[in-house]
């Protein structure tokens, strides 16, 4: 319609002298255009309101928030006004950036550098005709990257769990009416109303509010409600302090409010989450990596064998396809196609183990990442305390002091004197008593079978209630009255008359000591009022100072007939207290080499107290606040983090910044959280670790494990798998390297001195399957060392071939080379023939040679005495249906002639065992070698140190 008009508008006008003959408009043509040009204009100016930031809008008064929005603040946005926002704001909703198709996502699981490898082997093996390896090699292939595939496709859940937080409808006032919509129609200008169990809709500056208390926990990670107001703001801040502001996600839990519409989808806090889970990828695991390297190295390897036997073959004067062939096929033996199953198999073990101590891993190369991780950052509300409420400490006005055992809303544990240890119990001391009385009276909680219904502080106090047996005060009293808490009061009260005694209404208030105390005109000393002297108020300052510091939530309690006269009873302290077994676990961590740094929205002194108690300071005061992270360059920032042990009043951008800087040192870095806060944190982290219980969706899919029980103490044992798991690999790589080397070498030499094959064809397809199959495999689920936790964590940079492991690999694959070739030219005839007695011995030695070799790869630094020889019992099954399989391929007639060999002596068996033990005995020499030079070591460093 506007563009018709303006059609119009532009041929009946022109300027003037164009030698055009012009037609005058008539009066309601011109109305017309008048009317189409003011809806130009309208369209331009609602083109130029734009979303607020929160600390900006926070500020703002009414007046200010109606002109930046063109709103009428009671009447709300015309349709003609929204229909124009959603064309430049779109709709209040996250769209998902077009993710590639699943046939894609699954191909990218073939880049592997070691998959490829593989991929190249049964390609070979097809063209060479060795279809059953090409089977093998192809199905371990597609075994892997299923399972991979599997595992990426699950993780990429967390965006749609984010979306499930926005409520689908909300009341919304438009053109004067009140309107129930769908949340994804608001755009920013509208005006919402909230009330009690509302989700908030988009992020919204306050201006009316009635006794608003709002959940953020989502948002922020507190447990304690926020108290909400509609006056604006002065000063800094950061965005957990901006009480005129709800944000989308969160949850009204009391009271109502009304408020303008600044920021809707992704211009909203949550949106900022939600696009920085999108632009943040999952980092590769330090074990990817290893496999990546190792992948590369085994493909330089194989090279080199092609290389080396075309140059012996040129040098020989042999034609070169026929020795490139050779080469090929010998290259592709020596490729341990059972590798990845190996992992695969050893990190599901891992897993499955984990899963019993009640902890899950969503991806497998996770469970090993663990081993290299040494730095656990966390969150502090749900992770590190148990997130319930409960008072440790009070004060009597008339200076008693008391400790409170017991954690949660169970009502168990006691109340006890100080320093008498007195338990008290009822009024068996007034002064505790009537102050007990007070914070269970004026109270909206309830607590049934252990469950809380109400603010968690409420609840603190009627758990206090119930262990000094006071549970049914509150039933001795009528409510008459009731003033609820508000921001700037900072107080609640309730007016109450005695069910059973003829008495006076009575009022019992609690809130912030500052303002109860300026109520009170006489404090109780032991059941008796006595006027509240200055002394006595700076006593009472002094000890809610002294409290304070602790980290405490202080609530101050009073009572008496009317509200200017009332009798101060003393001081509560709350706290949200360290989870059972934290301490402990902070401590085991940081012996074995693991920083434990807390991330947190709580103030200072809080975030101190509880790093305090559970042993994250450690003398070393060193903390943190979000303003500071944000203000620092990221290179600045990454030189101070690993110092700093406890971070404050920090939001979800923060806590990303923090763990990027954490990486950027060289940390690999775990992250544990609940809420949505956390989600980007935990999915940029090296490791996301989400709780079981408390922990919302998101967070969930965000992470990579999950405490079933959110005990943090999970970790330790999850840290312990993680280092046992790579050192089996390791194993498992060190034998199979190995054991192919030497068959590679022996075929190779005698091929090079023109010797008869020392192995025909089936007895090396026997050696393969012993090299991948159950002794292989077995190594790979050896039990964790139990001093596994003690070491220091895996160095990233550390690969699974390192220069110790290939010399360990070496000196086997020479010991087994030598005894073998000394066995092969012992048994040979005079004229050089391949007679059964020949193969059979050499088939043999090699064979226990390969089953002594795993003997002494479990382990490659504790000797099998240390590490008990019957501890795997699946390995020694293994190897003794091995034996018995190579005696019956050395004594049945039937498998005799399968594998062209014959009957050995007892005498010729002895022999055998004895040489072939050497490679062990060798193995065990060294490791004792290694261990007196690294004592030697650590001695001398420590007469340097002294």
């Amino acid at each position: 319609m506007v563009e018709g008009r303006f059609s119009k508008f532009l041929k009946k006008l022109a300027f003037s002298g164009g030698g055009h003959q012009y037609q005058l408009l008539e009066r309601g043509e011109l109305e017309t255009l008048i009317d189409g040009h003011n809806e130009l204009k309208a369209i331009e100016k609602e083109k130029t309101v734009v979303a607020l930031p929160a600390k900006e809008a926070s500020k703002c008064h009414r007046e200010d928030l109606a002109k930046a929005f063109y709103v009428d603040l009671q009447n709300g946005l015309s349709e003609f006004s929204v229909t124009q926002r959603r064309l430049v704001h779109g709709w209040n909703e996250f769209v998902a950036d077009n993710t590639e198709p699943v046939w894609k996502k699954y191909l990218d699981q073939f880049k592997n550098p070691l998959i490829l490898l593989l991929l190249a082997s049964a390609l070979v093996s097809v063209l060479t005709k060795e279809y059953e390896d090409a089977i093998s090699i192809a199905m371990a292939v597609l075994m892997v990257v299923t399972v991979a595939f599997i595992q990426e496709y699950r993780s990429e859940k967390s965006l749609e769990e984010l979306t499930k937080l926005v409520p689908p409808e909300c009341n919304c006032i438009r053109e004067g009416k009140l309107h129930h919509l769908l949340a994804r129609d608001l755009v920013p200008g509208d005006i919402v109303s909230l009330s009690i169990g509302d989700r908030i809709p988009a992020d919204i500056r306050l201006t009316e509010v009635t006794d608003l208390l709002v959940d953020e926990s989502s948002f922020t990670g507190e447990a304690e409600p926020s108290s909400k107001t509609d006056t604006p703001l002065t000063g800094g801040g950061d965005l957990t302090t901006l009480s005129n502001i709800v944000f989308m996600g969160t949850l009204v839990q009391y009271g109502k409010g009304q408020g303008v519409v600044i920021g809707t989808g992704e211009r909203s806090q949550f949106g900022e989450v939600f696009k920085m889970m999108q632009a943040e990828e999952t980092p590769k695991t330090p074990l990817q990596k290893s496999m990546d390297k190792l992948g590369k190295q085994l493909t330089l390897f194989s090279f080199g064998i092609i290389g080396l036997i075309m140059f012996t073959g040129w040098l020989q004067g042999k034609h070169l396809l026929s020795m490139f062939t050779i080469g090929v096929s010998l290259a592709v033996a020596a490729i341990p196609e059972g590798l990845p199953i190996v992992v695969t198999v050893t990190l599901v073990l891992g897993v499955l183990r984990m899963a019993r101590k009640r902890v899950i891993v969503k991806k497998l190369p996770i469970v090993e990442t663990l081993g290299c991780c040494n730095v656990i950052c966390s969150d502090k509300t749900g992770t590190l305390t148990a997130n319930e409420m409960t008072v440790t400490q009070l004060v009597t006005s008339d200076g008693l002091h008391a400790e409170v055992s017991g954690v949660g809303y169970n009502g168990q544990g006691t109340v006890c004197l100080l320093p008498s240890k007195e338990v008290i119990k009822q009024f068996s001391n007034i002064s505790v008593g009537k102050l007990v009385e007070a914070g269970c009276v004026a109270n909206n909680a309830t607590i049934r079978k252990n469950a809380m219904m109400g603010q968690p502080t409420e609840g603190a106090l009627v758990a206090l209630a119930m262990k000094m047996g006071l549970n049914d005060i509150k039933d001795s009293y009528k409510r008459k009255k009731e003033i609820p808490f508000s921001s700037e009061q900072k107080w609640m009260a309730v007016q109450c008359s005695p069910r059973n005694e003829e008495q006076e209404d009575i009022y019992f208030m609690k809130g912030a000591f500052e303002e109860v105390i300026r109520y009170c005109t006489m404090y109780n000393h032991g059941g008796i009022p006595l006027p509240l002297t200055p002394q006595q108020r700076a006593f009472c300052q002094q000890e809610e100072k002294r409290m304070g510091s602790l980290g405490l939530r202080v609530l101050a309690l009073a009572s008496g007939p009317e509200l200017g006269e009332l009798t101060f009873l003393g001081l509560i302290g709350i706290i949200d207290p360290p989870r059972a077994g934290v301490e402990e676990a902070v401590h085991v961590l940081s012996d074995s080499g693991l920083s434990v740094k807390m991330i947190t929205g709580d103030a200072l002194e809080t975030a101190l107290a509880i790093g305090r108690n559970i042993g994250l300071c450690n003398g070393k005061l060193s903390a943190m606040s979000g303003e500071e992270v944000e203000s620092a360059e990221q290179g600045e920032l990454a030189e101070r983090v690993g110092k700093v042990s406890v971070f404050f009043r920090t939001s979800p951008k923060h806590k990303l910044k923090i763990i990027k800087a954490l990486q950027e040192s060289g940390a690999i870095v775990a992250m544990t959280g609940d809420g949505v806060n956390d989600a980007v944190a935990l999915k940029s982290a090296d490791i996301g670790i989400a709780m079981g219980r408390t922990g919302t969706d998101v967070s969930k899919e965000a992470a990579n494990m999950i405490l079933v029980d959110d005990d943090f103490s999970a970790i330790m044992n999850a840290v312990e798998e993680g280092k046992g798991i790579f050192h089996n690999i390791k194993n498992f790589v060190r034998f199979q390297l190995s054991t192919s080397i030497s068959a590679l070498s022996l075929i190779t030499l005698s091929t090079v001195c023109n010797l008869p094959s020392p192995l025909n064809a089936m007895q090396i397809l026997w050696i393969n399957i012993i090299m991948d199959g159950p002794p292989a495999q077995s190594l790979g689920v050896e039990p964790v060392d139990r001093d596994t936790l003690r070491q220091p964590p895996r160095n990233v940079k550390d690969v699974i071939l390192g220069r110790a492991l290939i010399l360990k690999i070496l000196l086997s694959a020479a010991t087994i080379i030598s005894g073998t070739l000394f066995i092969f030219w012992k048994e040979m005839p005079e004229d050089k023939a391949s007679t059964p007695r020949t193969t059979t011995m050499t088939f043999t030695c090699f064979v226990l040679f390969d089953l002594f070799n795993a003997l002494t790869c479990r382990s490659q630094t504790k000797l099998i005495s240390e590490i008990g020889f019957l501890r795997n019992r699946t390995f020694l099954y293994s190897v003794l249906g091995s034996v018995l399989g190579q005696l019956a391929v050395i004594y049945l007639p039937p498998l005799q002639k399968v594998f062209q060999t014959e009957n050995l002596g007892a005498l010729d068996l002895l022999l055998l065992t004895g040489l072939a033990s050497s490679v062990f005995v060798l193995s065990e020499l060294f490791k004792l070698c290694e261990k007196f030079c690294s004592r030697a070591q650590k001695a001398q460093i420590h007469q340097e140190d002294v």
